[in-house]
């Protein structure tokens, strides 16, 4: 007897070749809806799932396939005699192959201006339940999700009569995570449509994180470790959909760096042209400038030494005079949200350089997710809009305006370096960078000792309290004019007296940010 072999798909890549294969191995084809349509006007023999089981799709296409005949077919254990009796005494054929891919939910929720009702009718039913039925009787059958899997599945013909075991397997685990995804799916869109989604800071009982593996990389951290990069929906988003113009292959590390870049120069809006220097997550320089060329050359002169192989991130399209600077020296990577014409030769003359933009830098993800053994924390990203407004000036010096505006750039950079964090600036520059130290005396030393004679007239920002006041004093004899940090010690009074006998500008801003 023919092999039977069911095929109801929603993507109709490969389809045609598939069954036109399919039947020259000799298999009966059974479809339904616009599977059948699509097989039988490419001259295909198909039988519609309706014809098959002797019962009509209903509700207006909802109940299609949830019927004994598909089900049965699926799920006999053909090693049972008894299975295989109750399959003869209800005239249900075994099937062989189930090809099923989803209704396209994360498709159309991704569309502007969905409704809750078009994206519940984009919910599939039959479909999870054929693939999770099939893949449960892996050892008797074959299924298939995607198009991409087609071409092995016929190899296995061809070169063995059916499909190996192994390869049942394989291909069932891939059903399993389809599903899975596909569910994660539906429930993270309707808490998203739920009342407490709303609240930025609820954290879902349950929460669920799956991606699709879009590429290897060659390496993690470090060549001992394997990586991979995976996608988030089936929609590109972030990174993934950034355009490489030029450049090697993104590596593991370039990611992480890119992201953090990316994090702080959504910091300043393109009204003035920003520029930030990663690099090991950590920013060696960060400028602002009335063009970016200006911005660019600011960032680099912060730190000219740590800069070397850094990342670059650019808040403005990259023009003629930025690229000629950017090719000055030796960087793995610069993003920004566009490319003048007039400035693609000129980074070309450094190939391997990766250039990457990403027209939509500020697109984030509101929750941070970090694996612990046993399981994962999740928190509210650290992504409150810094507001000077708000701020508490405690010193008896009151800062200028433009004092303000720089306490306000150096508190930007500073919740975006690693804990504990020391940055000083001066004409919305950095000067130096004091990251992850063990104590913040440490971290102050660090920033103020890079700054050097520039410091005299700066700006210090500290992303912690000060639980003594000899940062302070410290801060002071390198010539630190104003001082900004959260405050809530409960030695507060010694820093605030401490800048007052040094005639220095204090401001506490309330909020913490530690980056761990």
């Amino acid at each position: 007897m023919a092999r039977l072999a069911l095929l109801s798909t929603s993507d109709k890549t490969g389809l045609v070749e598939l069954a036109r294969t399919l039947v020259e191995f000799e298999f009966d084809i059974v479809s339904s809806g616009g599977t059948a349509q699509t097989l039988k006007q490419a001259g295909i023999p198909v039988t519609k799932v309706s014809d098959y089981t002797g019962s009509p799709e209903i509700l207006g296409g909802r109940v299609k396939t949830l019927h004994p005949k598909i089900h049965g077919g699926i799920l006999a254990r053909q090693s049972l005699p008894e299975d295989l009796a109750e399959l003869e005494a209800h005239q249900i054929r075994p099937i062989a192959l189930v090809v099923v891919n989803l209704y396209p939910f994360e498709q159309t929720i991704a569309k502007p201006n969905v409704s809750l009702e078009e994206a519940i009718e984009q919910i599939d039913i039959g479909g999870p339940a054929m693939l999770r039925a099939a893949a449960k009787n892996f050892a008797h059958l074959t299924v298939l999700c995607n198009p991409h899997q087609y071409d092995e599945y016929l190899s296995e013909l061809r070169h063995h009569g059916d499909a190996s075991l192994a390869f049942r397997q394989a291909c069932a685990l891939l059903a399993f995570e389809h599903t899975a995804s596909y569910d994660r799916a539906i429930a993270t869109y309707l808490v998203q449509q739920s009342v407490g989604s709303l609240d930025p800071n609820h954290i879902p009982h349950q929460f669920s994180l799956s991606g699709t593996q879009i590429q290897t990389l060659r390496y993690g951290e470090n060549p001992h470790q394997p990586a991979a990069w995976y996608q988030t929906g089936t929609s590109a988003t972030g990174w993934t959909a950034a355009q490489k113009l030029q450049g090697k292959e993104l590596s593991y590390n370039n990611l992480v760096d890119l992201e953090a870049a990316r994090q702080i120069v959504t910091e300043f809006p393109d009204t003035q042209a920003a520029a930030v220097i990663i690099k090991h997550t950590n920013p060696c320089g960060v400028a602002l400038g009335n063009t970016l060329g200006e911005a660019y050359e600011k960032a680099f002169k912060a730190d000219s030494t740590s800069a070397f192989g850094g990342i670059v991130a650019l808040n403005r399209s990259i023009d003629a005079a930025t690229a000629t600077a950017l090719t000055q020296t030796f960087l793995e990577c610069v993003v920004a949200p566009g490319c003048d014409p007039e400035a693609t030769p000129i980074l070309g003359a450094k190939a391997n350089l990766r250039v990457l933009v990403l027209p939509d830098l500020v697109t984030g993800t509101h929750q941070r997710v970090k694996q612990i053994a046993g399981g994962f924390l999740v928190q509210r990203a650290d992504d409150i809009a810094a507001a000077a407004t708000q701020w508490q000036i405690v010193s008896e010096r009151q800062p200028t305006p433009a004092q303000l505006e720089e306490l306000l750039f150096a508190w930007r950079v500073c919740r975006h370096v690693k804990s504990n964090a020391i940055v000083v600036t001066r004409d919305r520059a950095t000067l130096g960078v004091g990251a992850g130290q063990m104590n913040r005396v440490g971290s102050a030393k660090i920033a103020l000792e890079q700054a050097g004679d520039k410091a005299r007239g700066a700006t210090l920002a500290s992303d912690g309290f000060f639980p003594f006041d000899d940062s302070v004093k410290t801060a002071a004899a390198a010539g630190i004019e104003a001082i900004v940090q959260p405050g809530g010690s409960l030695r507060d009074q010694d820093s605030i007296q401490a800048a007052n006998e040094l005639g220095l500008v204090m401001v506490l801003t309330g909020v913490r940010h530690f980056l761990h």
